[in-house]
């Protein structure tokens, strides 16, 4: 897992806020430079480019992850218990880096520039494994359905999140969500409900 000094965590914190309130193409290294109060020089020396730098903001953010599933993973409660925490994780996590999704999702879909995310794509593959790991626990007691497609269970968590935040100025009307913190309150407790049900009947009457 990759390891990042006091000084490289807090360019990534800079630049993570810069991306998100000007995007990636809108930021310029010397707008980091200037707002981490550094010379350009050191922003070379730790990420070698602005690309680099967020492959290393990306990588920062899923081995946190990681380590959060593989804790769930060794807590000793009922699978269905273990679900409900896994749900409520993966919405904490997107919610709280949904800019760095959102510049990901651009990126992978306009492929202006080339990306390595080897690190990001294995980290992934080491998340969904635990992921597959908390689900078998189920199914090995006969709580969960044998013909899961467990690759398919992250997406159906991310998509309903995303799906509701792209349409917030919708939901905020319909919803009568008047201020930020009812909005973030309705994602922490009635959309993860929704998803965590959704989940559960999925892995109880699969086919």
């Amino acid at each position: 897992m990759t390891e990042f000094n006091e000084k490289q965590l807090e360019i990534l914190q800079v630049a993570e806020q810069l991306f998100a309130e000007e995007g990636f193409d809108g930021t310029s290294i010397r707008d980091i430079a200037k707002k981490a109060n550094i010379n350009i020089a050191m922003i070379s020396y730790y990420f070698g480019s602005k690309e680099k730098m967020l492959e290393a903001l990306v990588l920062n953010r899923i081995s946190d992850m990681r380590l959060q599933l593989e804790s769930l993973y060794n807590e000793n409660i009922p699978p269905f218990a273990k679900v409900d925490k896994m749900v409520e994780l993966y919405i904490n996590r997107i919610n709280k880096n949904r800019c760095i999704y959102q510049i990901l999702h651009f990126e992978f879909s306009t492929k202006k520039r080339e990306l390595n995310f080897d690190g990001f794509n294995e980290m992934k593959k080491n998340n969904l494994e635990t992921f597959k790991n908390i689900i078998k626990e189920g199914q090995d007691s006969g709580e969960f359905q044998q013909d899961i497609n467990v690759d398919l269970l992250p997406p159906i968590i991310m998509g309903t999140y995303f799906q509701f935040h792209m349409n917030k100025p919708f939901y905020l009307e319909i919803l009568d969500l008047k201020t930020e913190e009812e909005y973030q309150n309705y994602i922490a407790t009635t959309l993860t409900q929704h998803i965590q049900t959704t989940i559960k009947a999925h892995l109880v009457y699969a086919n």
